[in-house]
């Protein structure tokens, strides 16, 4: 990736507000591919270093939300109502922070192994992470693209859908197969953190059909 988490001391008066949500989305995606391979890696010690790229990620996410509310404020005039920005803009900010947590517990919890489960879900995370910044990326032809945009938002939605039938699965057989309190606790904990992710991805999705509709 270069320098993609780059100095956060950058300034982004040169840049457009659809410069910065591109930044925001792209660093987003980042963080969901390192979370896939967070899940994927076969020591702890890998898991910790890649944590701590996710961290810094989220760091930069922060950043970036903060410029957008600067930029929005600033603006005489946005190319859409400014509060829908600023909820879009919140909610890839929450979306970037569930990914982050997601590693933070896993590796707090230091679970005895990484369930296939998981990992599927981590999946889902990362696709639909790429569907947001494939919206976004598209953010200059949303009138036009109207159709195939809504089709991307309602493909989130139905990531939402399935990852809550492996929830509901999992948490099934979690109470009937696990007999470590510690254990089940921590599991349990784990894979909420990972459903609640894809229901941040879908608050993005949900937004951003309301900017569709409304433009």
């Amino acid at each position: 990736m270069g320098n993609f988490l780059g100095p956060f001391a950058r300034k982004s008066d040169d840049g457009s507000l659809l410069k910065l949500y591109r930044e925001q989305v792209e660093t987003v995606e980042y963080a969901a591919s390192l979370l896939d391979r967070f899940v994927k890696a076969d020591t702890l010690q890998s898991r910790e270093e890649l944590c701590k790229e996710i961290k810094k990620c989220e760091s930069k996410g922060d950043w970036i939300a903060d410029e957008i509310f600067e930029s929005l404020y600033k603006a005489r005039r946005t190319f859409i109502n400014r509060e829908y920005l600023q909820t879009l803009a919140s909610h890839i900010e929450s979306f970037m922070d569930s990914i982050h947590d997601c590693a933070k517990k896993m590796v707090i919890y230091h679970p005895v192994a990484i369930d296939k489960i998981w990992v599927e879900i981590v999946e889902s995370i990362l696709e639909d992470a790429k569907i947001i910044s494939g919206l976004i990326n598209e953010f200059s032809s949303i009138k036009e693209k109207a159709k195939f945009l809504m089709q991307k938002c309602l493909r989130i939605k139905e990531i939402e859908h399935e990852v809550d039938d492996m929830y509901e699965c999992y948490m099934s057989n979690l109470f009937q197969i696990e007999k470590n309190a510690i254990e089940l606790i921590k599991n349990k904990n784990i894979i909420q953190h990972l459903e609640d992710t894809t229901d941040r991805a879908k608050d993005i999705s949900d937004c951003f059909k309301t900017i569709i509709v409304k433009s």
